[in-house]
């Protein structure tokens, strides 16, 4: 993945959820607080944050994963996870954005030329591009890893707790095929847009 791996648990978790998330995402808004808790009571499962901004919230999505970024490479792992609650607690959601970015505090001259620099928009638009490459492009979504056995499987949608406990055993266990059928279909977004169908 292109720019700095974002992670909230472990670095020895067996397991990975990569989110795929816009800022601007009102269905990313309120599941990212839900997938954090449940990361934090799952010892071998850690969360690494994956930007993919929909051209239908452009441009706020986008400089809003700039300010995230920015605020993470300046602080490290916590800094950026505290940045991204903050614009979800801020944003009006759907292209609208947060009023102001300038609130955003510990806001410096160093963090407003980082988020006005070609670094945070490469590395913003190489993480959407990897994603789209590799076939996700609705979010949330999120790509769960075994890093024993080298297997993943996509999950689309807010996928709930027991339904992760589920794609990990499935993933674990057998075929990553077997493990897409056991995820609750019933919130999955659709192909170019938030919105679970």
């Amino acid at each position: 993945m292109t720019g700095p791996l974002w992670r909230l648990g472990s670095p020895e978790a067996r397991f990975s959820i990569i989110f795929y998330a816009d800022l601007e995402c009102p269905y990313c808004k309120s599941y990212s607080p839900q997938l954090r808790q449940w990361i934090d009571t799952h010892q071998d499962v850690s969360l690494q944050w994956h930007h993919l901004p929909l051209s239908i919230h452009e441009p706020a999505a986008s400089q809003e994963a700039r300010l995230v970024e920015c605020a993470g490479q300046a602080g490290g792992h916590e800094a950026f996870w505290a940045a991204v609650q903050w614009v979800y607690a801020h944003t009006r959601s759907d292209g609208q954005g947060v009023p102001n970015l300038e609130a955003f505090p510990g806001m410096s001259k160093a963090l407003k030329t980082c988020m006005s620099g070609e670094e945070s928009a490469r590395i913003v638009q190489a993480q959407a591009g990897e994603a789209t490459a590799s076939g996700i492009t609705a979010t949330p979504s999120l790509r769960l890893v075994d890093r024993t056995s080298g297997r993943s499987l996509v999950l689309p949608g807010p996928v709930p707790g027991d339904s992760l406990l589920s794609a990990i055993d499935m993933l674990a266990t057998n075929d990553p095929a077997e493990a897409k059928a056991t995820v609750s279909p019933d919130t999955p977004a659709s192909a170019e847009d938030d919105t679970p169908r």
